[in-house]
């Protein structure tokens, strides 16, 4: 009974800081990301709760997989699920640096380190289990492409980059 528990807390667990994240930032997504300038590919905002959701609960029961096969909280899974737990950290930093104080300096930088740990995250799961790095693979997919539009963005907005003036 206690794994099923384990197995839903482990999947729930980065849904908790997204959803934060979309429910503390939501009136700036209308009133300030709406109005800057983003490329013709740029997901329709429809897109990213949807994305969201399937790529946390992969990750999320990926994190499971790897706890479990290091036999919970032991020695041997300080840095894979410090690794996680780190790029997650950043993963749930980068709305409220965006969004909430339309830093698009810091949430550059956010999301560029928020790359390398979860490329490092994939690297040492891969060793211990491979469901689980691949169950990565799409949110990989998903960062690179939120880190060109990030770039994108921060270039094409340069105005809306704090310390700039005219």
């Amino acid at each position: 009974g206690r794994m099923w528990a384990y197995t839903v807390g482990f999947t729930v667990l980065p849904h908790v800081g997204g959803f934060l994240g979309w429910f503390l930032n939501r009136k700036e997504i209308t009133e300030w990301y709406e109005k800057l300038k983003k490329p013709s590919w740029c997901p329709s905002r429809k897109m990213f709760p949807v994305a969201w959701t399937v790529l946390y609960t992969g990750m999320g029961y990926a994190s499971y997989l790897v706890w479990n096969d290091l036999g919970g909280c032991s020695s041997k899974a300080i840095v894979p699920m410090g690794l996680y737990g780190a790029q997650l950290a950043l993963n749930w930093a980068w709305p409220p640096i965006f969004f909430g104080a339309r830093n698009l300096n810091m949430a550059l930088i956010d999301i560029l380190c928020l790359d390398g740990l979860a490329i490092g995250t994939l690297c040492s799961w891969y060793r211990i289990n491979r469901v689980a790095a691949l169950l990565l693979l799409p949110y990989l997919g998903w960062l690179a492409m939120a880190t060109c539009l990030t770039i994108r963005i921060w270039k094409d907005n340069p105005e809306q980059k704090p310390g700039k003036s005219d």
